[in-house]
C-alpha cells in the first residue's frame, strides 16, 4: 500500500513538474496602449494577435491604459514587457525629467510606428477659431497618465498661453473629453493620437454638431527650439472625419513601441520581425499600421536607442540607425 502511495505521489510530482515546465515555456507579454477611444488600443491589440498567432509560445495581450505616461512607467516597473508611447514623452523617462523625476527608465526602441497628430478639438458653437479663443474657456489638455498632456501643455506655452491662469482645465481621456463637449461641458479639449480616432469621428458624426479643429503648425518651432527637435508640422486632411472639409494644420510627433532592458536579443528580433512582414494583418485593424515600415526605422524619430535585436533585423534588411 505505501509503495503504491509513493509511486502515486512520484507520478503526481513528475506531473506538476512537466506542466510547471510548458507553463514556463509559455512567454505572457502584457502590451500597454491606451484609453478604449483612442488609437492605441485597437492597434495594440491587433498586434497581440498577431505576435500570440506567430511566435511560438507566446501569449500577448493589450491592456487598456491611461496612455504613453502609463505605459513607460509600467515598463519601469517590470508590469509590462512592451509600450505605445509618444517620442517626447520616452525622451523624458529616458532622461529621467517632467513627469520621470523619481528616475530614468532603461528604454530601447523596438519599432517606430505612425505620427501622433495634434487635435485641438470644438465645435462650432463655442466660437473658438484660434488658440487665442482658449482664454477663459473650459478646456481638457487629456488623461493624467497619457502623454497628450505633455504635450498639450508645451503647445499652450508656445501659443503665449498660460495652462493654469488662462484656462480652466479638466484632464479627461478622449472618450470622456468627447461626451464633455456634448453636453456642454467643456468648450474644446486636446488629443494627441492618430487618423481616424474613433472618439473624434463620434463627435463629427453627431446630428447637430459641426466639429472644428484650431490650426497651431506655428507653435513647432519653439516647442522644438525649448524641448529638442521632436516636433513637426502637419496636415490633419479634409475628409479625416464626417464633414470636416478643411485642412487643419497642427503638430505631430513620432509614436514608438519601446521595451525596458529585460527583451533579449533574440525575442526582441523576432517580435519586430513579425510585425514588420505581418503589417497588413495590423492594417486591416487600423490603417495607421501602414506605417510600420522599415523606411520609418531611423534613429532621429525614435529618441531612445534601438533595442540590438531590433537593429539586428533592420540591417538584414538594409535598413535603420
Amino acid at each position: 500500500m505505501k509503495k503504491i502511495t509513493k509511486m502515486t505521489a512520484v507520478l503526481a510530482l513528475a506531473l506538476s513538474a512537466g506542466l510547471i515546465t510548458a507553463h514556463a515555456q509559455q512567454k505572457t507579454m502584457a502590451i500597454g496602449t491606451g484609453g478604449t477611444g483612442g488609437v492605441y488600443y485597437p492597434l495594440g491589440g491587433a498586434i497581440a494577435n498577431v505576435l500570440s498567432k506567430n511566435l511560438p509560445n507566446v501569449q500577448a495581450t493589450a491592456e487598456v491604459t491611461g496612455g504613453s505616461v502609463d505605459n513607460l512607467k509600467l515598463i519601469g516597473t517590470g508590469q509590462s514587457e512592451m509600450g505605445f508611447t509618444m517620442a517626447d514623452a520616452a525622451l523624458d523617462a529616458y532622461k529621467g525629467e517632467d513627469k520621470f523625476k523619481s528616475g530614468k527608465i532603461p528604454l530601447q526602441a523596438l519599432l517606430v510606428v505612425y505620427p501622433n497628430r495634434m487635435h485641438v478639438v470644438t465645435v462650432e458653437s463655442t466660437g473658438i477659431k484660434t488658440m487665442a479663443d482658449l482664454k477663459g474657456k473650459r478646456v481638457s489638455t487629456g488623461s493624467p497618465g497619457g502623454a497628450t498632456e505633455v504635450m498639450a501643455f508645451r503647445v499652450i506655452e508656445a501659443a503665449g498661453l498660460d495652462k493654469d491662469k488662462d484656462m480652466k482645465r479638466e484632464r479627461l481621456g478622449v472618450a470622456e473629453s468627447v461626451n464633455a463637449i456634448k453636453d456642454g461641458k467643456i468648450d474644446a479639449f486636446f488629443w494627441v493620437g492618430g487618423i481616424p480616432t474613433a472618439s473624434v469621428t463620434d463627435l463629427a458624426a453627431t446630428p447637430g454638431v459641426k466639429l472644428r479643429l484650431i490650426d497651431h503648425a506655428d507653435v513647432v518651432e519653439k516647442m522644438n527650439a525649448k524641448y529638442g527637435k521632436l516636433y513637426s508640422a502637419g496636415v490633419i486632411k479634409a475628409g479625416s472625419y464626417p464633414g470636416y472639409d478643411v485642412d487643419n494644420k497642427m503638430a505631430e510627433v513620432w509614436n514608438i513601441i519601446v521595451t525596458g532592458n529585460k527583451m533579449t536579443d533574440d525575442e526582441a528580433y523576432n517580435i519586430v520581425k513579425t510585425l514588420v512582414e505581418k503589417k497588413a494583418d495590423i492594417v486591416a485593424v487600423h490603417k495607421e499600421a501602414e506605417s510600420f515600415s522599415l523606411d520609418n526605422q531611423v534613429q532621429e524619430r525614435s529618441p531612445v536607442p534601438f533595442h540590438p535585436g531590433a537593429m539586428k533585423y533592420f540591417k538584414e534588411k538594409g535598413k535603420g540607425g
